[in-house]
């Protein structure tokens, strides 16, 4: 299982790499080969759900592309991996065909195919937002999930993605606000537990010998003051849902997803190479620029002087030849 993690997971983001054959990106659903923030944003995702995943039934409604579905069928008993694209699914097929434990299956996620009580764990990343039927989808959830089963699903928050920034996302139809999100949830399952995501730049301390210790986030406030807790705004909710407290799967209270590469601070230093450089040159630029304007106020000056002497030699009166002043000049005694 861990000798093939690196095809099953995808191309490591700080690079492109060619495994079976790339889905183009058309910005509404994303493929393994994105980098940095939306990569980072959706394998997170999945990596996090890993651990509830394990020896357990799953379905990934809404899968796209399949590495989600992929990711999970490492650990699960079995994954079905669901999506309305045609043409998703078959890539999905192709790409992924060498994992036993996993099939995708073309469908509608708000009208799923599958019996009652038919998955331990339902995953449902990035969908909510995309759909107008919002209630149908969730009681289908419901539904399908056994009696102590779990639901993993993730929505935008609509006040930070999109309000904040006042950014429109084109291929959201409607996204939610946290209450929104929360009282939807709690229509279906009498448990929901949220989580934040954010991407962030940190300085991460842990002893190696205790992986999964219990988390303090220290943040400063605009004054300097240093706080023992979170105070950024999520740009995501992560919500896990369930019938009961007993049924919530096992999950950390932080988690932390990165790449070996770390190609965020990779294009991070890169773009400040660049803009240094950059600096350098508009700064050479600014010093031409100023020695060019003095030589230009030199030359108007030069100019304006010669102007002057011109006028001046114009005005004068006309000096007289030699010869006409000889010939006008009285007789000497």
């Amino acid at each position: 299982m861990g000798a093939d993690i690196g095809i099953l997971i995808g191309p490591d983001p700080g690079r492109r790499e060619d495994f079976l054959s790339e889905l183009p990106f058309t910005g509404e659903r994303f493929t393994p080969e994105c980098v940095r923030e939306m990569w980072y944003e959706h394998y997170h995702r999945y990596a996090f759900a890993r651990a509830a995943a394990v020896g357990r039934r799953v379905a990934d409604v809404a899968c796209g592309e399949g590495y989600g579905s992929a990711m999970l069928a490492q650990v699960a008993t079995e994954v079905v991996g669901l999506d309305i694209s045609d043409e998703a699914i078959a890539h999905a097929r192709s790409r992924y065909s060498t994992l036993k434990t996993l099939r995708f299956e073309q469908g509608d996620a708000s009208n799923l195919p599958w019996p009652d009580a038919s998955f331990d764990l339902v995953t449902s990343f990035e969908t909510l937002e995309h759909l107008h039927a919002q209630e149908e989808l969730v009681a289908g959830f419901a539904r399908v999930l056994a009696a102590d089963g779990a639901l993993l699903i993730s929505s935008p928050d609509r006040k930070t993605y999109s309000d904040e920034r006042g950014f429109h996302n084109e291929f959201h139809v409607r996204e939610l606000y946290r209450d929104e999100l929360v009282s939807l949830l709690e229509r279906h399952f009498k448990v929901v537990r949220l989580y934040a995501q954010k991407l962030l730049f940190q300085s991460v301390i842990w002893r190696p010998e205790l992986p999964r210790p219990v988390a303090v986030m220290h943040t400063s406030d605009a004054d300097g003051a240093v706080v023992d807790e979170g105070r950024y705004a999520a740009i995501y909710y992560v919500a896990v849902c369930a019938q009961s407290e007993s049924a919530l799967p096992r999950l950390p209270e932080l988690d932390l997803f990165g790449d070996a590469a770390e190609s965020v601070y990779r294009h991070y230093e890169h773009e400040i190479r660049k803009n240094m450089a950059a600096g350098a040159v508009l700064q050479q630029a600014d010093a031409d620029l100023r020695a060019a304007r003095a030589l230009h106020e030199q030359a108007l000056q030069q100019v304006d002087a010669l102007q002057a002497r011109l006028r001046q030699l114009e005005s004068a009166p006309a000096a007289q030849p030699w010869w006409r002043r000889w010939r006008t000049s009285p007789p000497r005694d």
